[in-house]
């Protein structure tokens, strides 16, 4: 059925007042309150200024937008805030601090008694019959994970206190309008009332309501530009923390920061990871589908019962203990691949691959096969074929879904092996040399790391660019025989360029061999390095064509020796290797769940 959405524009007493029946809940996946004071008095004095205008106040015809709330009804009956809830908490708290106001006053006014009777429903429930409000029973809770604000908000709405001293935003913000309504109260009295009644009656709120959650976070995702939209993980974690005994609870939100924390510094984030981790247990399912599953489709499949599996975090650690090692060159403990500096060129130079499927099989061999005694060896021997069919593959078909189908069967095969075949589909390899000398200007970092490596006992630096030997502005007088399109061409063949780095490629900048040399012979880059110490004094065309074929020649050679490599350790362990107890007590599950 297609989705349902309601749209209604209501003032804040209308909306406010709905929760009634329906009440408000921040859910679990929500970050916490995060308003500051700055924010809440760009809020109040907006509302004050409209108050004040010509065209506000309770007489004049305009209304003041105060956003969007995206919501749905949950099935508890509650209207679950996905987008809009600074807002409707900083609405909930200036309410509650106009009543504290209006109560404390020592003589209330027919005016202070109407709005008083008009602030209680929109805050808590009333009796039906009496009118007697239940301050305890509020129209507003929160249910973020790890936050001890939950409490602090249920305090302050229920009581109207906040301690001075808390550093909460919660207090803060509440003390801050308190602050501000006594300050326009003692300098504008005759307008408090008004300003009361605009923010009630003529701020205007649109409330969009979806039928299921899905649907609303689909509605945020569209609409917010206010910085990063919620994740499919924010989702997960509270799923998870949900199903988790009471004992397990606090654990799991320690864990949980600290992959976040970890996460973060290697430059992932737990999204990531998930996404990651779907193509592993892909793998373990069997599924060839090249169509790619949204994380949270694929994580919400079967009541979201891949999310509760006991190893789920154990696992998601494990695929982050890759990335601090690819990311950051940190040293695992116990993981001497880690150290292996072949090992690291060959990731570094993956890194350069103009997509990420190279990633899944790296993170499937990883998490399957990582306890092996021999994982180094077979580890390096993979990464290296691996380099080879997709580097080959690219630069004949520079298409960025031309090995998808292929790395999702192999990611199967992984399972099953730790030399699993390759089955790629088979391409004419005949240009290969021609394309190689002049290749798609994305296989060109590739290619440069696979040559500089040949000789570098390090990682090149992280700041490299690509340098034009010879120069990409050139005198027109240098070749006078040779049209500009041959030069221009011949100008971006690999055998013109090198890995240089950045601060020393801006100081030779467009300067011709004899100058260039003096920055090559400062660079830490072995190839480049090396140009300082050519017999040359200039650098032209036949150089260009020269090198072209010394260069290709390198890479075919390198190429070439992956292959025999890989086919070698193929002969000599031809039986199929055994899964770790691990992944036999995974797949064992699987299959127990019919998803194998």
């Amino acid at each position: 059925m297609p989705a349902t959405i309601e749209v209604n524009k209501q003032s804040v007493k209308q909306l406010l007042e709905s929760g009634k029946e329906h009440p408000f809940v921040i859910p679990e996946y929500q970050r916490p309150y995060a308003w500051t004071e700055e924010q809440i008095e760009t809020l109040f004095d907006d509302l004050w200024d409209f108050t004040t205008s010509e065209d506000g106040g309770s007489d004049g015809k305009s209304t003041y937008f105060l956003g969007s709330i995206v919501a749905y009804e949950n099935e508890n009956g509650e209207q679950e805030i996905i987008d809009g809830q600074q807002r409707i908490t900083s609405l909930f708290l200036l309410l509650r601090a106009i009543y504290t106001m209006l109560k404390k006053a020592d003589s209330q006014s027919k005016e202070a008694k109407n709005f008083i009777t008009q602030i209680e429903p929109a805050l808590w429930r009333t009796n039906k019959l009496t009118g007697e409000v239940d301050y305890s029973n509020i129209l507003l809770y929160s249910k973020v994970l790890n936050n001890e604000g939950n409490e602090i908000l249920k305090s302050i709405l229920m009581s109207g206190i906040a301690s001075p001293n808390a550093a909460d935003n919660y207090s803060k913000n509440y003390i801050k309008f308190q602050n501000l309504l006594l300050g326009v109260a003692q300098n504008n009295p005759l307008m408090v009332y008004e300003f009361i009644y605009v923010i009630l009656n003529k701020a205007i709120l649109l409330p969009i309501t979806a039928d299921t959650q899905d649907t609303a976070l689909t509605i945020f995702s569209t609409l917010n530009d206010r910085g990063l939209p919620l994740s499919d993980a924010d989702i997960f974690k509270a799923k998870i923390y949900n199903h988790l005994s009471t004992a397990d609870k606090a654990i799991f939100i320690e864990r949980w920061k600290t992959l976040d924390e970890q996460a973060s510094h290697a430059g992932e984030s737990i999204q990531q990871l998930f996404y990651y981790y779907m193509f592993y247990l892909r793998a373990l399912e069997k599924d060839i589908n090249s169509t790619v599953p949204g994380v949270r489709k694929y994580y919400s499949a079967q009541k979201f019962q891949r999310l509760y599996q006991p190893e789920l975090l154990d696992n998601l650690f494990i695929i982050l203990n890759l990335w601090k090692v690819v990311n950051r060159h940190e040293v695992l403990d116990n993981e001497p691949w880690s150290e292996s500096i072949s090992i690291l060129q060959t990731l570094d130079t993956l890194t350069s691959y103009p997509n990420e499927f190279w990633k899944y099989p790296v993170i499937t061999y990883y998490l399957t096969y990582r306890s092996l005694p021999d994982f180094s060896l077979k580890f390096e021997k993979f990464l290296n074929k691996l380099l080879k069919e997709l580097l080959t593959k690219y630069i004949l078909m520079p298409t960025i879904n031309a090995v998808k189908s292929d790395i999702i069967r192999l990611n199967v095969e992984i399972i099953s092996s730790s030399i699993p075949p390759f089955d790629f589909k088979s391409i004419d390899t005949s240009q290969l040399d021609n394309k190689i000398k002049n290749p798609h200007r994305n296989a060109v970092r590739m290619l440069l790391k696979i040559i500089a490596y040949k000789s570098q006992t390090s990682l090149l630096p992280d700041k490299w660019e690509i340098e034009h030997i010879f120069p990409q502005k050139w005198q027109t007088n240098f070749f006078l025989d040779v049209p500009d399109d041959i030069i221009k061409e011949k100008i971006e063949h690999i055998g013109n360029k090198l890995p240089f780095e950045k601060q020393l490629n801006i100081t030779a900048g467009n300067g011709y061999f004899k100058k260039k040399k003096v920055e090559y012979a400062k660079s830490h880059i072995v190839i480049t390095h090396d140009m300082s110490n050519s017999d040359l004094m200039d650098w032209n065309l036949d150089n260009i064509v020269e090198r072209d074929v010394r260069v290709t020649d390198d890479v075919l050679k390198t190429l070439n020796q992956w292959e025999n490599d890989y086919s070698a350790l193929q002969s000599q362990n031809r039986t199929l290797d055994t899964p770790s107890p691990e992944q036999l007590a995974i797949i064992a599950q699987f299959k127990e769940k019919g998803w194998i």
